[in-house]
């Protein structure tokens, strides 16, 4: 279990969506410099995206104590990504 806030990127090196969306979490983590960023690498039959329900990347799944709070598919902007990561990271 993950303790405290952590926030997971499921996606792919060579996904377009994905590496179009690094630069929106850069400029919102940088307001939340705690929370832990967890990449991973997904894929067709990979069992740990598949147990998060995952169908398109990026998806970003914010935990807090190892427990779900919210989810963001294909965000668009670093604000979305904020408001979700102002969720998790409460001690700010």
């Amino acid at each position: 279990m993950l303790d405290g806030p952590a926030m997971l990127e499921f996606g792919s090196p060579w996904c377009g969506y994905c590496r179009a969306a690094q630069s929106l979490l850069t400029a919102a983590f940088s307001d939340h410099p705690r929370v832990r960023h967890v990449k991973i690498a997904d894929a067709s039959g990979r069992p740990l995206g598949r147990s998060f329900k995952v169908k398109l990347w990026p998806t970003l799944v914010f935990l807090s104590d190892g427990r779900e709070v919210a989810r963001l598919v294909r965000p668009r902007d670093a604000s979305t990504i904020r408001n979700a990561l102002a969720l998790i990271d409460i001690a700010k």
